[in-house]
């Protein structure tokens, strides 16, 4: 029961906690480093299950519970508190005032100040319930994903916290940014495709040629690229370029093999 690989799916589950006490702390950028380390946690489990000959039933279903609270719970609750804040009326955002916007949202749902508009971000759980549940039992999934995966989900939304924590003015572009009606819409279309039967292609690698991993290969390279160039903005980027990517190789690559 407690192998490695096992521990690192605990910490996988840790990770999702702290993230959530983090969150409502108002310490955005903190939850999102540790959704990020969570994700890192959840690769090296499967990573270490398969090099120690460990895998199994147990260590899938303990993946899907620690799954569920990392990419599903933590960015949840940390996309309600981003929802909470009004950042047109603001100069500068520091945890403090983060904190407080959300203190102010949750005492005015007990005193007849209900705004319903940060719940949205249960959207996001809401979702991943579904999307790990179906990928548990979906066989067709041992090789590449069938919907966006609730680890690349969580990702993208992890965009907004630390694009909060960058803010030194605000602009134009923040307000269209974290509209509410914009994220509202994100958080749905992205929900969807997690339970979507649009086939994405996965980093694992079976073996490191290049040929039969172009796409892998080429993907992370324009990654690294994205992150040397656009710091925090390359995480949302990266999401959409492995959508792209998916696309790409399943009208070309798979159609040459067919």
């Amino acid at each position: 029961m407690f192998t490695l690989a096992n521990l690192f799916t605990s910490a996988n589950l840790i990770s999702g906690i702290i993230a959530v006490i983090l969150a409502v702390m108002g310490r955005l950028d903190l939850a999102a480093y540790a959704i990020f380390s969570g994700a890192v946690f959840d690769f090296l489990d499967g990573f270490i299950a398969r090099i120690t000959k460990t895998t199994g039933e147990l260590g899938k279903q303990l993946d899907s519970l620690a799954d569920m609270i990392t990419f599903g719970v933590a960015p949840g609750v940390v996309m309600m508190v981003v929802l909470t804040i009004d950042i047109e009326s603001i100069g500068f955002i520091s945890p403090h005032f983060i904190k407080n916007g959300f203190d102010l949202w949750f005492e005015g749902l007990f005193d007849g100040r209900l705004s319903l508009i940060p719940f949205a971000g249960l959207i996001i759980p809401f979702f991943s319930l579904f999307r790990l549940a179906k990928f548990n039992i979906d066989i067709r999934q041992s090789e590449s994903f069938i919907g966006v995966p609730t680890p690349a989900n969580t990702l993208l939304f992890m965009t907004f916290p630390l694009v909060l924590n960058s803010i030194q003015d605000v602009t134009s572009v923040h307000e269209v940014l974290f509209s509410p009606y914009l994220l509202v819409l994100l958080m749905i279309v992205m929900g969807l495709l997690m339970v979507s039967e649009i086939p994405l292609f996965s980093l694992k690698f079976k073996r490191f040629s290049f040929k039969g991993n172009e796409i892998r290969f080429t993907f992370l390279l324009i990654s690294l690229i994205f992150i040397l160039v656009f710091k925090v903005w390359s995480i949302a980027l990266i999401v959409f370029l492995y959508l792209i990517f998916s696309i790409v190789e399943n009208t070309f690559f798979k159609k040459e093999v067919r």
